[in-house]
């Protein structure tokens, strides 16, 4: 299983949040910067976040993110099944729309990667936020983002 770079950005955009102070906010500009990847892409991921309250934006000149909840309460499971759309989650061609694939309706191969991807979304709803970023981890992380602490 390979997640979508939209997935990458959401889990790299709340670990941010989760290892500044929880009395600061965040622009997406700061988060891109960090992570020296494109605003551009980051403003549509944090769109979906602050809809699906993973991420609280605040608007106005002193605005800016924080988690929407606590670390501990933000399931991996449950983001990824958020992030991941449709047929882009699509592990072959039999798992779209727009599957052509002539052995299809006799192919078990779709039933076994079915069963793989429900078992690793099922891992992945074994943690949380907090297992990503402990007290033990937040140092590091914090001096990998380069932040102030």
């Amino acid at each position: 299983m390979r997640v979508t770079r939209y997935t990458d950005y959401a889990l790299r955009v709340l670990i941010y949040l989760a290892v500044v102070p929880t009395d600061r906010l965040s622009t997406i500009q700061e988060i891109a910067d960090h992570y020296h990847i494109s605003k551009n892409h980051l403003m549509k991921v944090v769109q979906q976040l602050n809809a699906l309250g993973y991420v609280d934006a605040i608007r106005g000149k002193h605005g800016g993110l924080r988690l929407g909840r606590p670390a501990d309460r933000i399931n991996l499971g449950d983001l990824v099944r958020h992030t991941e759309h449709g047929d882009s989650s699509a592990l072959v061609e039999c798992f779209s729309t727009e599957n052509q694939c002539v052995i299809s309706p006799n192919c078990q191969l779709k039933r076994i990667l079915a069963e793989a991807l429900q078992q690793f979304l099922s891992s992945l709803s074994n943690y949380t936020l907090a297992d990503i970023v402990t007290e033990t981890e937040r140092p590091a992380l914090i001096q990998l983002l380069q932040l102030q602490s």
